[in-house]
């Protein structure tokens, strides 16, 4: 397995999306996927604490709550990687210093455990001084709570200010960041911000890596699908979109292997990255998505799909 950026986790190449969990999925479902997902080999979970207060009746929590309860009947706590954020939830929506270190504490609790191996700033919060919001994760860090700290959805610009901080205080630095990157969304990463991860040595752990379902290859012209991702995934049914799917859909063949893994594949072998954030609410998902901890396509077959 690889070691994230320049710290001690090792991670596999595919890390299970939690966000489905207590939404999509309940509780018996998501504990046969995550226990499918390490019987294969994987180790790497990500989830929030506002995972999934958008389901009906839910408040938040909900993921992480079902990760403890799956975490606590199992005997190899200390090989699971536990990634989760604070910034999203009502309430907790900022990234002010008694929101960080309480949002800490009720996601420590949901969990079940005493660390958090990976604890992501959710959203950068521009209203809160950065010093404010560093010293916070970097006391969660000292005292133990977490292990180490990351990034999510950060410009180049901020993650290079909230880096040069964090070297100047001798805070706890960020080891990772979580963008949106996949086949059919680039742009955002690809450029400045990716050159910023690539300079500072950090991961990159991508999320909405199979661009909200589209790239499993089950959203086709004519095809209806029943998904809560349908409408989302369908804006990518455009002519790009269908070169993309013919290109996987053939890689796929000659690799005997699901268009999903290949998808992920591609992402996986991109500079910086380290492991994109998948999930699955069924077994049947999840089977999609586990050849990419064994899949390595060739170096031509990379290029041919990034010059779509």
């Amino acid at each position: 397995m690889p070691i994230l950026s320049t710290t001690d986790l090792n991670v596999s190449r595919l890390c299970l999306g939690g966000n489905v969990f207590g939404w999509t999925a309940d509780e018996d479902q998501s504990f046969a996927v995550l226990d499918a997902y390490v019987d294969a080999g994987g180790n790497f979970l990500d989830t929030a604490d506002v995972y999934s207060a958008w389901a009906d009746g839910n408040s938040g929590g909900e993921s992480e709550t079902i990760i403890g309860r799956w975490l606590a009947r199992r005997t190899d706590r200390d090989r699971i990687v536990v990634a989760t954020k604070v910034g999203m939830l009502a309430g907790f929506n900022n990234q002010k210093r008694d929101t960080v270190l309480a949002s800490a504490e009720r996601s420590l609790k949901r969990l079940g455990v005493d660390h958090i191996d990976l604890y992501y700033n959710h959203l950068d919060d521009p209203n809160t001084p950065l010093e404010e919001t560093l010293a916070a994760y970097d006391q969660l860090v000292r005292d133990g709570k977490v292990r180490h700290i990351a990034a999510s959805n950060f410009s180049a610009a901020r993650l290079q200010q909230a880096l040069e901080i964090q070297e100047r205080e001798g805070f706890a630095k960020f080891v990772a960041l979580q963008p949106e990157y996949n086949l059919v969304s680039r742009a955002q990463f690809e450029g400045e911000l990716q050159e910023t991860v690539a300079k500072h040595n950090l991961a990159t752990v991508p999320y909405w890596s199979l661009a909200k379902g589209f790239l499993t290859g089950k959203y086709r012209p004519g095809v209806e699908v029943r998904s809560a991702r349908a409408t989302a995934a369908s804006k990518y049914l455009d002519e790009h979109g269908l070169q993309v799917l013919e290109v996987l859909d053939e890689l796929a063949e000659t690799h005997e292997t699901t268009v999903a893994s290949v998808a992920l594949a591609w992402l996986a072998q991109q500079p910086t990255v380290a492991a994109p954030i998948a999930s699955a609410r069924t077994l049947e998902q999840l089977s999609d998505l586990v050849p990419l901890l064994t899949l390595e396509l060739s170096q031509a077959e990379v290029d041919r799909l990034s010059a779509i």
